[in-house]
């Protein structure tokens, strides 16, 4: 037998290097304790495999779900203090500072230590995004070119939509960039204020008060707020009033405690001595959890809405950039419009009453009393959090559970029909004879009387499926248009011959 090959150096480096963020993750997890250790390994290595569900909710029900991801908050300060610390220390050589670009030099610097951060925390699509917006402003001070400002954003978001053209339809890119955008708007626009500290009225005002401080993380907070606030409620389908109180104090954590501790305590853990370091991080993410449970336990700390119609996000995104791009306050007043129509879009959305994914192992019904009830034995959780999202319904996924056995499940659709989830093929016989739409992951018998079918070989055709009942008609959506052949979705092979037959393993993935 041949001995096996070596793996190549890159998959070894990866390998050695997510060997290292386990143990330090585990270290920290262990010195801490509790879901506080399970948020602090997070915000440390990027690793959540300790956080529990309930902590989890708590923290996405405050609006600050983003201390566990390495996003742009936590790249940008990293980058600071490497660019800050390196020029101070150059500082210190007075023949340095005053003959050479130490400013440069530290910014380089700093370039190459957020790439080693980007690598330790696991190069997430998030953190690659915030890297490259990191990069191009430190190399704005390299070519002594202004860094915060709209050009290099939109440098950094081409950069994104070439590399990873898919990011642009998801809510990573939307969210990041929204934010970035308000706050680079803002910064411009504060910049353009009188600087004197003698000027009165409002622009003398927001020029000593908003931009620094408790005044600047407010302003900060409720421009990045505004700016996501469309995109979070037609992704999520909910909004946080109470953010404005959570983020500050988050950012104020984050800067004071976890960025810090991170760098000071993954240098001192080689030599055993970071105990106090992850102490010192347990007090800031204390402060956060108490303040966590206390929005999450506030009334409306969550509001739920239902999905928007499609066009609706393109209206909204449209009235953002009208608002940040533009400069006078003519051109800015075409937001107006734009905004208008995005929340007709957003109070138009259509809702469905029946959904099924494309594996039809599960199901969500909305029966006579209007509430969806979500159906399968081994629920796909995503899928049903999902659609009861769409649908602004605030229940958890048990409390819409269906009645269902190891056969399959049954249901009453709004109109009364019968409605009927088979899981075993045993149960075709009855239920076909009996519903008036039948799922299953299984090939139905071609002799299956009802009058809707959505079977393995269907599912196949079209994809997940959703159905609205508007009298005596019915209305179909499907994901898979009829005859779409992609090379990266490939149309399924034709289904010749009789159904498979009875304890054939039907139930593998296509």
């Amino acid at each position: 037998m041949d001995p096996p090959e070596t793996a190549p150096w890159s998959l070894r480096l990866f390998a050695a290097i997510d060997r290292a963020r386990n143990t330090l993750a585990l270290r920290v997890n262990q010195a801490v304790g509790g879901d506080n250790g399970a948020i602090a390994a997070a915000m440390v290595t990027g690793k959540r495999d300790f956080l529990s569900d309930e902590a989890r909710e708590i923290i996405r029900k405050a609006g600050i779900f983003h201390i566990i991801t390495i996003s742009g908050v936590q790249m940008t300060l990293v980058a600071g203090i490497f660019f800050v610390g390196f020029r101070s220390a150059l500082a210190l050589f007075p023949r340095l500072a005053l003959n050479y670009p130490i400013k440069k030099w530290a910014a380089a610097l700093a370039m190459l230590g957020a790439c080693g951060y980007a690598l330790f925390t696991g190069s997430r699509v998030g953190s690659e995004r915030a890297l490259y917006m990191t990069l191009i402003l430190l190399g704005a001070v390299l070519a002594d070119r202004p860094a915060l400002t709209m050009r290099n954003l939109a440098l950094a978001a081409l950069v994104v939509v070439i590399t990873e053209p898919e990011a642009l339809l998801g809510a990573s890119f939307q969210l990041s960039f929204a934010a970035v955008a308000a706050l680079v708007a803002v910064y411009e626009g504060r910049s353009r204020l009188p600087r004197d500290a003698e000027s009165k009225g409002w622009r003398g005002f927001l020029a000593q008060h908003a931009g620094s401080g408790v005044g600047g993380a407010l302003v900060a907070t409720f421009c990045a707020t505004s700016a996501t606030a469309s995109f979070m409620a037609y992704d999520f389908h909910e909004l946080s009033p109470y953010v404005l109180i959570g983020n500050p104090l988050t950012l104020a954590v984050i800067e004071f405690f976890a960025v810090p501790a991170a760098l000071v305590g993954s240098a001192l853990s080689a030599i055993g001595l970071d105990g106090p370091i992850w102490a010192w991080l347990d007090l800031g993410i204390e402060a956060i959890m108490r303040l966590a449970r206390w929005i999450g336990s506030a009334p409306a700390s969550n509001v739920p809405l239902p999905a928007f119609a499609p066009w609706s996000i393109v209206f909204l995104t449209l009235a953002l950039l009208s608002a940040l791009l533009w400069r006078g306050l003519i051109p800015r007043l075409t937001a107006i419009p734009l905004l208008a129509l995005g929340l007709a879009g957003a109070a138009s959305g259509e809702t469905f009453d029946f959904a099924v994914p494309p594996t039809g192992d599960s199901a969500a019904l909305r029966g006579p009393s209007g509430e969806l009830t979500v159906l399968g034995r081994h629920r796909n959780a995503f899928a049903a959090e999902q659609w009861l999202r769409a649908d602004a319904d605030a229940r958890e996924t048990p409390d819409a559970a269906g009645r269902c056995d190891k056969l399959g499940c049954t249901a009453l659709a709004r109109t009364g029909a019968a409605v009927a989830l088979v899981l075993e093929t045993e149960a075709f016989h009855e239920d076909c004879a009996r519903a008036k739409i039948i799922i299953s992951p299984l090939y139905a018998p071609r002799s299956c009387a009802a009058p809707i079918v959505l079977d393995r070989a269907k599912l196949a055709q079209t994809g997940a499926v959703t159905l609205r009942f508007e009298g005596e008609s019915v209305r179909w959506r499907k994901a898979r248009a009829p005859g779409e052949d992609r090379p990266w979705s490939r149309a399924p092979k034709p289904r010749g011959g009789a159904a498979p037959k009875q304890g054939q393993d039907e139930s593998a993935d296509d």
